[in-house]
């Protein structure tokens, strides 16, 4: 299927906009969050922050379900093959139910213990603790909530995820703000009840998913569907790789601030300060990425692997654009920007030409971003984590210690290797693609 330039932009931004706005809207009700924590004290901050990034890399198990779900779900869309999209949803609703049971009987009673492994500081992991335990009962919510994801963002629906986050965000805050501190005759639970809040929040947006999906499918439609065995073998198939590397892509991040804490204190906040604008700066091309998945996903339903081939290359090209537009001001405002975060003026000067740096990094692994989703959505999820995991794991890290501590050559030897990195990385997926290495022939 072939579509004139402009209709094929349009279609692009069509499915891939409201994706961004779902994603940016979470990065702006974390900073929310944040801001509500804080005003409790430095230790509720820094306990509510381990205990997130815990979260995160608890949740990273069960990442994996989505992408497979949407591209099993695009590729029927696309074969026109209604019943086995439906079989879809079925069967990764059930194979989240399955992948929760254990994680959270493992991760529910030793909270506390993992939380000491990642923190010292007693009332840090004290106030972490329970606010940790209500996260890791709603894996459950978030799991359910990936898979209606999706199923929809593989329909073309993704107008319905940013609907409902949106939700979900404005849900948390109203509902942690009221917990956080005691309002309406409540007890204040603190830091805890930030973690009871985002928990009810994500049921929340289950419910929503179950009655929009309702309203569309019906109340027989998933009673009716039998479980597809062959469906199921194949979501699990695309699910544990990507899993492992969304896991092992999350504990990345703890041995690079590890490594970067063996500099000094300003190192350590100059990083946590570029790493988390640059998460917020490659938003927008992983909703492109994830657009991507759907466009892929359909052309191989439509057995045009030629389409999706030109698929995949034209979104990252509009990732390129758009962060091409995003890293400009980073570069022309470092200085202001960073002095937003830092006050020092030792890591204000530091900041600056990281900055700057992280900017072109993050323009050179838009492409990579993209096409790391363009191959999920042609079920290549083994090769993706290979691929990644050996760039990650076997060259960034090792040498960001070789260069930056063991060589001395500290913060900025460490961000010049990530930037190598970055580039090995979008090399790497651009030539997987242009080979047709995730081809099903």
């Amino acid at each position: 299927m072939s579509f004139p330039a402009f209709q094929r932009q349009r279609e692009i931004l069509k499915l891939a906009l409201p994706l961004i706005g779902g994603m940016l809207s979470q990065s702006l009700i974390n900073l929310v969050d944040s801001a509500m924590v804080g005003a409790l004290g430095s230790t509720a901050l820094a306990a509510a922050g381990v205990a997130g990034y815990t979260a995160f890399v608890i949740t990273a198990l069960i990442l994996g379900i989505s992408s497979a779900v949407q591209s099993t779900t695009a590729y029927y869309y696309g074969a026109k093959c209604t019943v086995s999209q439906n079989k879809t949803l079925k069967a990764g609703l059930i194979l989240a139910i399955i992948l929760c049971g254990p994680l959270i009987l493992i991760f529910y009673p030793s909270t506390g213990l993992v939380l000491s492994y990642i923190n010292y500081d007693g009332a840090v992991v004290e106030l972490a603790e329970p606010y940790l335990d209500w996260r890791v009962i709603g894996l459950v919510a978030v799991a359910l909530n990936l898979v209606f994801r999706g199923y929809w963002n593989g329909r073309h629906h993704s107008k319905v995820y940013f609907q409902t986050i949106v939700l979900i965000h404005l849900s948390n805050i109203a509902i942690s703000y009221v917990l956080i501190y005691g309002k309406f005759g409540l007890p204040a639970m603190g830091v805890e009840g930030a973690g009871l809040g985002t928990c009810i929040s994500l049921f929340i947006g289950t419910i929503i998913w179950i009655i929009y999906t309702l309203q569309q499918l019906g109340l027989g439609v998933l009673r009716k569907s039998p479980l597809d065995r062959q469906i199921l073998r194949k979501l699990i198939n695309r699910t544990l790789p990507n899993s492992l590397q969304q896991t092992l892509f999350a504990s990345g991040y703890l041995v690079l601030f590890w490594i970067i804490g063996q500099i000094n204190p300003l190192s350590i906040a100059v990083g946590h300060v570029l790493v988390n604008l640059s998460l917020l700066m490659i938003l927008p091309a992983v909703g492109l990425g994830m657009a991507a998945t759907s466009l892929v996903g359909r052309s191989l339903g439509q057995a045009d692997e030629q389409a999706a081939q030109y698929w995949g290359f034209d979104v990252a090209k509009v990732a390129v654009l758009l962060l091409m537009i995003i890293a400009l001001p980073l570069n022309l405002f470092a200085q202001q920007i960073i002095g937003l975060f830092l006050i020092e003026p030792q890591a204000v000067a530091l900041g600056t030409e990281l900055l700057r740096l992280t900017a072109i990094m993050m323009v050179i692994d838009a492409s990579a971003i993209v096409l790391t989703q363009a191959m999920l959505g042609a079920g290549a999820s083994k090769t993706v984590m290979q691929v990644s995991v050996t760039l990650q794991w076997g060259v960034f890290l090792p040498l960001a210690f070789v260069f930056g501590i063991y060589l001395g050559f500290g913060l900025m030897a460490i961000w010049w290797v990530q930037l190598v990195y970055r580039c090995l990385n979008a090399a790497g997926f651009i030539w997987l693609w242009k080979v047709k290495a995730w081809s099903l022939r």
